[in-house]
């Protein structure tokens, strides 16, 4: 299952990383490096819908699979993340909370899968709501522009990043409680 449909969608997040970030080292007007990297990372980021609904529509679901989804999107976040404070867009706070909730969101499911407690920790609609602000926000930064002549995309996307630090935050408090139960259970 590793060269599946579903499955070379999620290999392209991967691939767009070094292109998205080459983007901005090209020698062109600056307007225009922000306008391609914003619409590689819209193309890209849809693939992760995309996967998964054809992952189901054609009957390719796989472990692996379902092990690289998650992956993709979290470099594809985690380096967006970084060419934006690199370019000072964003905090390096902001980075700082998505990143770090990453790693330690991705290291408790990891755990409690290994104790057989991984539905304590599934995805829940914060979190869903957490990636989808942050989804929105990242190409609003990565943009910087005047959007239809009227949305300030550099302000909104300030805004929104720090929108999903919150429920960053908010869905790892949450996770965290739901997996402290569990936790206890295996320190004593």
């Amino acid at each position: 299952m590793f060269f599946t449909i579903p499955t070379i969608m999620t290999w392209t997040r991967i691939v767009a990383i070094p292109l998205i970030v080459g983007v901005f080292y090209a020698p062109l007007d600056p307007a225009m490096r922000n306008l391609i990297a914003t619409v590689m990372f819209i193309v890209f980021a849809a693939t992760d819908w995309l996967d998964g609904f054809l992952a189901r529509k054609l009957n390719q679901t796989s472990a692996f699979g379902a092990f690289l989804d998650p992956v993709a999107d979290k470099f594809l976040v985690c380096a967006s993340l970084l060419v934006l404070v690199h370019m000072q867009r964003a905090d390096v706070f902001v980075a700082l909370i998505i990143i770090g909730r990453e790693i330690a969101i991705s290291a408790l499911r990891e755990w409690m899968a290994q104790i057989g407690a991984s539905k304590s920790v599934a995805v829940h609609m914060i979190g869903k709501l957490k990636t989808t602000v942050q989804m929105i926000a990242i190409p609003f930064l990565l943009y910087d522009g005047q959007l239809f002549g009227v949305i300030d995309t550099g302000v909104w996307g300030t805004w929104l990043i720090w929108v999903a630090a919150v429920l960053t935050v908010w869905s790892m408090v949450y996770y965290l409680q739901k997996a402290l139960p569990e936790i206890r259970a295996r320190v004593r």
